[in-house]
């Protein structure tokens, strides 16, 4: 009889993550699609006089959510063989002031390889239809036969 596969829990990969954590990231995860959520605090403030988000919060979120998205595309039901995708580059468009609420991030991988996997994320506030930046990014995948030995 095979063991049963527990589902991957973005959510606690982002509690993990000490500079997710610290921004304040959560993960709504149903059923086989995510959406990240930047949860406001005024230490996200980049610019008090508009006042708007951090340019470098913003563009740390959009990372985070092209991360989350290919770890809870790839560790789908292998909690054990999730091993965090590294950055190669990423380019992110600010389309416009984020203002001091709640964000909502979602990506989506759009050329997969053996050893590289290209994604695009896009961030809103209070509207889908008018995000405030979208990222393009290329990162380096954990091989199964290269990943490390527990």
């Amino acid at each position: 009889m095979s063991e049963a596969k527990t589902p991957f829990d973005v959510n606690a990969l982002m509690q993990a993550i000490p500079y997710a954590r610290y921004l304040g990231i959560t993960v709504d995860q149903r059923g086989n699609e995510i959406t990240t959520v930047l949860h406001f605090s005024q230490h996200l403030i980049g610019n008090p006089v508009l006042p708007a988000l951090h340019g470098g919060v913003i563009g740390a979120f959009l990372e985070t959510t092209a991360i989350a998205q290919l770890a809870f595309e790839f560790a789908a039901g292998d909690a054990s063989a999730a091993a965090l995708p590294k950055p190669i580059g990423l380019t992110i468009d600010y389309l416009r002031s984020g203002r001091p609420m709640d964000t909502y991030g979602r990506a989506e991988i759009t050329k997969q390889g053996r050893r590289v996997a290209t994604v695009r994320a896009e961030a809103w506030q209070d509207d889908r239809s008018r995000p405030i930046a979208a990222a393009h990014g290329h990162f380096l995948l954990q091989a199964a036969d290269d990943a490390p030995a527990s």
